[in-house]
């Protein structure tokens, strides 16, 4: 009898198999998208806001017009005055958050990496820093991201923060001052709240920014974001809280005031977190 069992073979493909690997799924992302600052609602809030008053004043001109020309020409004197500087202070507020939105530009091309974006940016933001512009030639030999980032980081940085610390100090001192001679908690916490606003005000004039009251609620929100930033200058702010209140007048006077020392310590914390949201570089 003949064995009828087939014997094993291989058969072999002239193109090489491909792996089976699981390839992810392709998906379209959706680019996050940014609220922007103007809104219908917040529009239509402005208009009636401007318009109706305006209205109101036009209309009471031409009615003194028709009582009397010198009373028309005063009351449009009176109401184009009015409406100037109601401009004038919108022009304010527009370009304190023009500043705003242009450090976080200048963030994204400081990290971008690219040598030319990277310059401009430095350019741009010595544009605001007219005491710091004789880096510019220099700058402009500066042929790597790295260099220009370095340069930058031992030019305008230290002065800014050098002047930030400063004011810091001053505003830790008057803070003191104030719990010690206000008599009311409540007028405490509003007193040193207004100092807390007036030094970041100081710190984004030192950094080339002029904000409004828009911008200043835009700057607040800002600093308190950067405020996590700024935890690591914790035994940083321990050593010059306590150099300051070292001397024996301010120890004693922190000493009989509670809290004189904790709102002394905040407002130096509060500097240096108000120096990194107007920063488009960090200290590194």
């Amino acid at each position: 009898m003949t064995d009828t069992t087939p014997e094993p073979f291989l058969l072999l493909e002239p193109d090489a198999a491909p792996r089976l690997e699981s390839a992810p799924p392709i998906m379209a992302t959706a680019e996050p998208v940014s609220p922007g600052w103007w809104s219908p609602a917040l529009i239509g809030t402005v208009t009636l806001g401007l318009g109706m008053p305006t209205l109101g004043g036009a209309w009471l001109v031409g009615a003194l017009f028709d009582r009397w020309s010198g009373l028309g020409w005063a009351g449009l004197m009176v109401l184009l005055i009015g409406l100037g500087l109601i401009g004038i202070g919108i022009g304010r507020e527009l370009r304190g958050l023009a500043a705003l939105r242009r450090v976080d530009q200048l963030r994204d091309e400081f990290a971008s990496g690219e040598t030319h974006r990277v310059q401009r940016a430095a350019r741009r933001w010595l544009e605001g820093l007219p005491q710091h512009s004789g880096i510019l030639p220099a700058l402009a030999a500066a042929d790597t991201p790295e260099a220009v980032l370095a340069l930058m980081r031992s030019g305008p940085l230290p002065a800014l923060r050098e002047a930030t610390d400063a004011l810091g100090r001053t505003a830790a001192l008057q803070s003191i001052a104030i719990v010690a001679a206000t008599p009311s908690p409540a007028m405490d916490v509003l007193a040193v709240s207004w100092c807390g606003v007036r030094l970041i005000r100081q710190v984004a004039a030192i950094h080339g920014m002029r904000p409004g009251m828009l911008g200043t609620l835009a700057l607040l929100r800002k600093t308190a974001l950067a405020a996590a930033t700024v935890a690591a200058a914790e035994i940083a702010v321990n050593t010059a809280t306590h150099a300051m209140v070292s001397h024996p007048l301010l120890r004693h006077l922190a000493g009989d005031v509670a809290g004189a020392g904790v709102a002394a310590r905040r407002m130096i914390v509060l500097a240096r977190a108000a120096a990194a949201a107007c920063s488009p570089i960090s200290r590194g």
